[in-house]
């Protein structure tokens, strides 16, 4: 006789991913407005994945224990025995086996009946990070007991990775889903603050506006916090389109294939003589506005394009000179970097030997930069493109591309 209780039995699969869909929607459309606006989305978001993310236990079938104690037996229903008058149970001496099966995970998912089950889930009891599995009898064999412990971890483990089947699609839509949410709350946010602005009158802050919101129903072992971020008023700043950029980093190639065209004329270029060839066709395309060597916050850099008075384009032209070189230039670029959401670029010349080794190492020393957040595509073979936080502040992103080219030595 066995005394536990049916596991994957409590709460079914689609109402716990509706749950999620809506706690990731409640998470955002109750952040502090100001701290939202200032968030960066990919700290964000990384926490959101983190926090609604369903993770299914592993269980640990190398490290199960055994446990052997006497205790009482319902006979009742043996016909062998016969059932007692008063319709009490009729209890005989016999023996309870407890078997201990350790997990790794959040116990909370052995709750949840995923949308393939049977009639029958498996029964066993959750203790700490245990399922323990009981099986009572008057004369247990050793067979029948290994039959038993095999078929329940079987069956466990069936469960589980129908689980796993299913948590994959969640999982893979918080992002898309806290992204749609976000864009449509900032879009409002901004939109009503341009509103109120225009009517001159002071805005009073509200205070009684919710800073988080808790998830109940699934719980989990780890509670990832929020990003830090500042909830002072939100100031909107300059963006460079990404069309733009784009543009401006075509117009940067499309000189770089000049230099490969014409090779003798840039064998003995310098640093600054480079730059000032790709200056002439941004200040084409720009109406003059880029400079070099021109000061900008706390230092000077090759190549800056400024629009209204802001920088929107930050360039840097460098040698190849090795991986600590490469990282001196994007700390370098970091602390020029003054503004929200800038796009900047480092182009890289290539006079040696083996570019192929040389593309590998841009990206490895990029990758393991400091501040470096994630990245985001490869443009071409000799292009790569990154995203990088401030050095003074995490939730201020900056856009970095490394172009790469081989020049004539």
């Amino acid at each position: 006789m066995r005394s536990t209780n049916y596991l994957f039995n409590k709460y079914d699969w689609f109402s716990v991913e509706r749950r999620i869909r809506d706690q990731v929607i409640g998470e955002i459309n109750s952040y502090n407005a100001d701290k939202l606006l200032n968030t960066s989305e990919t700290d964000l978001f990384d926490y959101l994945q983190d926090k609604f993310t369903v993770s299914i236990p592993e269980i640990d079938t190398n490290n199960i224990t055994v446990e052997q104690h006497e205790t009482k037996v319902d006979v009742s229903h043996n016909p062998l025995y016969f059932p007692r008058e008063d319709g009490r149970p009729h209890l005989v001496d016999g023996t309870e086996i407890l078997i201990n099966i350790p997990f790794v995970g959040d116990a909370s998912v052995f709750h949840i009946r995923p949308t393939t089950y049977s009639s029958s889930p498996p029964m066993a009891d959750i203790k700490g990070t245990n399922l323990s599995v009981s099986i009572k009898g008057t004369s247990l064999t050793t067979d029948q007991v290994k039959r038993h412990i095999e078929t329940t971890i079987s069956e466990i483990n069936v469960y589980l990775s129908r689980l796993r089947e299913n948590a994959k699609g969640i999982n893979a839509q918080i992002v898309p889903i806290a992204l749609e949410t976000a864009t449509r709350r900032k879009s409002k946010l901004l939109s009503d603050r341009n509103l109120v602005a225009s009517l001159g009158f002071k805005i009073t802050e509200r205070t009684e506006t919710a800073n988080t919101y808790v998830a109940t129903e699934v719980r989990r072992v780890i509670k990832p916090s929020s990003p830090q971020a500042s909830t002072t008023p939100f100031k909107p700043e300059p963006v460079l389109a990404d069309t733009d950029y784009e543009h401006i980093l075509k117009v940067i190639q499309g000189m770089a294939q000049v230099m490969e065209l014409s090779p003798s004329a840039f064998v003995k270029m310098d640093e600054e003589t480079l730059r000032s060839h790709f200056l002439v066709p941004l200040n084409g395309h720009y109406q003059g506005q880029a400079t070099g060597e021109t000061f900008n916050y706390n230092g000077k850099t090759d190549i800056l394009i400024r629009a209204d008075g802001k920088n929107i384009f930050i360039g840097e032209c460098k040698f190849w000179g090795g991986a600590k070189k490469l990282t001196e230039t994007i700390d370098q670029l970091l602390g020029y970097s003054s503004w929200r959401d800038t796009k900047v670029a480092i182009l890289v010349f290539n006079r040696n030997k083996d570019f192929s080794k040389i593309l590998a190492e841009i990206q490895e020393t990029t990758k393991a930069h400091p501040n470096f957040k994630r990245f985001v595509r490869a443009t071409s073979e000799t292009s790569f493109r990154y995203v990088f936080s401030n050095k003074d502040d995490a939730n201020r992103e900056l856009t970095l591309t490394i172009l790469a080219f081989n020049i004539p030595h």
